[in-house]
């Protein structure tokens, strides 16, 4: 490809599974990016060495360090900004961020979150969806707001919920489909089909009034 590779930060606060699927994507050419830095809020996070296995720049900062909110998100934007990213990648970054780094990042920070939104927002969906016995599960691809895993959803995997499933094999069904969506999700970037404005999103430059769906390995648009 001649245009320049889409520079990303991610930032983490665990395993860094979803990270690892946007290096293999990378690696395998399907994903037209760079990751120029991760970021986690736990020195003990994983995904740490995943990104340093890669050759990928890591930063630790320890939120316990700081006396609010406000003053961590001030440094970690200075941190972020270092590496000038077209798009921030949040995979697992387990903060609530204040309304002045959201505004900073608007329509362009990413979020993926293991509910269909807006329902199950929030943690242990995969509990909550049996608990409510709902037949449909599936994880969400989302532009970042101020709201709480809210703002424009660009993709939603759907996964059917079986009567032997447990919490942990929902896990794992939502992991398989994270690892499919978001480098996907991410390559769109890439290739500015789809672009966010103001928290409008277009794809292939139609607005998109609904979520793309991907269902039985099908990318599914619902505006045609």
């Amino acid at each position: 490809m001649s245009n320049p590779a889409l520079p990303i930060v991610v930032l983490i606060s665990g395993s860094g599974s979803n990270l690892q699927a946007i290096i293999d994507a990378i690696a395998a050419k399907r994903l037209h990016a760079e990751v120029r830095a991760v970021i986690s809020n736990r020195a003990d996070a994983p995904g740490l060495q995943r990104a340093q296995k890669a050759g990928i720049t890591t930063h630790v900062l320890n939120h316990k360090d700081y006396p609010d909110r406000e003053s961590f998100d001030q440094a970690l934007i200075q941190i972020i900004d270092n590496y000038h990213p077209a798009l921030v990648v949040l995979a697992g970054f387990m903060r609530i961020l204040t309304d002045n780094f959201v505004a900073h990042y608007q329509d362009r920070m990413l979020n993926i979150h293991p509910s269909l939104l807006p329902d199950f927002r929030g943690l242990n969906t995969h509990q909550r969806v049996l608990e409510a016995g709902q037949d449909k599960h599936g994880v969400s691809v989302h532009f970042v707001t101020s709201e709480l895993d809210s703002g424009p959803l660009v993709i939603q995997a759907i996964i059917n919920v079986d009567s032997t499933d447990t919490a942990e094999s929902l896990a794992n069904k939502i992991h398989q489909q994270e690892h499919i969506i978001y480098p996907m999700t991410i390559q769109w970037l890439a290739e500015q089909r789809l672009q966010c404005k103001n928290n409008q999103l277009f794809f292939d430059d139609q607005a998109l009034a609904s979520p793309l769906i991907w269902e039985n390995n099908t990318l599914l648009n619902q505006n045609t």
